[in-house]
């Protein structure tokens, strides 16, 4: 008769004999991998746990840098640019060449100033000399003097002239300003009554909401309109009271000359040695020793301007957002285009139950999300005193309302400890991911 499957195992295990009824843990190999796996689990908790307790790292992280808006100092128009966007500077690179042809022909001018200031300065030093020695002296010095007296009255008066032109231009400009404000005052008016015949219809829902929104919109900005026509003809009266006040302040130094020239012909006539006579010549060099000093400060100053209108690199970095063509008229203080630094660092806005025993000068291992092969080194710089929500525009109110907790973010600023590597674009804006060793 067969046997059974049961009867077959039996007869099976039994002929095998007590090896093939080991459990699987009486295997050396199988006891071996257990073990192993055991280290392995234990080993990577420590790490983990390690890792944990060693280490703060956030995602929150951006690298910010020192971006600086090149302007121009000095009126003119742009004569070259040597620059385009993304190109990287230098310190003291060229950027921007304005055209220096009237700041030159000013400086020029300063400087023959400053030279017949010298030339005078030396006929007075002169003069002194002379008046303490002869009477004739004196008297070419007194001759001297109204010539040089008559030479400024003749200087005076061609400014007064162009004074006057100035006023009767500002004059013109004030007209032209106050008539604009009477159109724009007119059209205010026009359109603050069409905003109330709107609004009174509206109330009867004659007009829709559409047509009022309209109306008030266009009262607002004809409004707007007529303030700055009024600021416009602010400035123009602004002007014109410049322009009076030179040209009163050119007239009354006419009026001093003329009578400076009349002195010097009563001195003419009356040059004789004496006491007075070196005293005045004293006052005189005094006077023309500070016109020299004056005159000297006005050709530094227009070396200055001269000088600006060579626009350089404050600092290395990239150029962005360039706005300025040759041939732009560009005003002192507008933005020409942005310089981001080399310096650069990074902002990591870490939770504060992270900062417990985060200090600065703390080692920092950083990972650029851009490059993810790259990774650099830093430390903690500093750790901002507040969280980056209180600084905010509009920072939360937790006094009104229902409310709820939320760990808040503090910004930490980690600077970099190693030159950063050529090769790689980095800017600021760019996300990071740093980790910072706190044990």
């Amino acid at each position: 008769m067969p046997e059974s499957p049961v009867e077959m195992q039996n007869t099976t295990a039994t002929e095998l004999g007590p090896t093939a009824a080991r459990r699987p843990l009486d295997n050396p190999r199988a006891r071996v991998l257990l073990i192993l796996g055991a280290v392995v689990a234990v080993a990577v908790g420590l790490w983990y746990y390690w890792q944990r307790t060693t280490y703060e790292t956030t995602d929150n992280a951006f690298i910010e840098g020192a971006i600086i808006q090149i302007s121009p100092r000095v009126f003119g128009q742009v004569l070259r640019v040597h620059v385009d966007d993304n190109q990287h500077v230098n310190q003291g690179d060229l950027l921007v060449e304005l055209d220096p042809t009237d700041y030159e022909a000013r400086l020029a001018e300063a400087r023959a100033r400053l030279d017949d200031m010298l030339a005078r300065a030396n006929g007075a030093k002169a003069g002194l000399s002379a008046t303490t020695t002869v009477t004739s002296a004196a008297l070419i010095q007194a001759q001297a003097a109204l010539q040089a007296a008559k030479e400024q009255v003749a200087m005076l008066k061609a400014r007064l002239g162009e004074a006057e032109a100035g006023v009767r231009a500002a004059e013109a400009n004030l007209q032209q300003a106050q008539a604009r404000r009477a159109a724009a005052e007119a059209e205010a008016k026009r359109a603050a009554a069409d905003a109330a015949r709107y609004r009174a219809l509206f109330e009867k829902d004659e007009v829709s909401r559409q047509m009022l929104d309209r109306a008030e919109t266009e009262a607002r900005a004809t409004a707007a309109n007529l303030e700055a026509a009024n600021q416009l003809v602010a400035a123009a009266e602004a002007d014109l009271a410049r322009a009076k006040a030179l040209r009163e302040s050119t007239l009354a130094a006419l009026r001093q000359a003329e009578s400076a020239v009349r002195q010097a012909e009563g001195r003419v006539k009356e040059a004789q040695s004496g006491p007075d006579q070196v005293r005045a010549r004293q006052s005189e060099v005094q006077a023309v020793q500070a016109g020299i000093e004056l005159q000297k400060a006005l050709v530094r100053q227009a070396e200055l301007n001269l000088s600006y209108t060579r626009i350089r690199a404050p600092e290395s970095g990239y150029i962005t957002k360039k706005s300025v063509e040759p041939g732009n008229i560009v005003q002192p203080g507008q933005a020409l285009m942005a310089l981001v630094s080399d310096r650069l660092w990074v902002v990591a806005n870490f939770k504060e139950t992270q900062l417990k025993r985060m200090r600065p000068g703390q080692p920092v291992e950083i990972k650029v999300d851009a490059y993810p092969q790259l990774k650099l080194r830093g430390r903690v710089d500093s750790i901002q005193s507040g969280s980056g929500a209180r600084f905010s525009l509009l920072p939360p109110e937790n006094a009104t309302g229902n409310y709820v907790k939320v760990v808040q973010r503090v910004p930490v600023k980690i600077v970099f400890t190693d030159p950063l590597p050529r090769g790689y674009k980095l800017g600021p804006g760019m996300s990071v991911v740093p980790k910072v060793r706190v044990r």
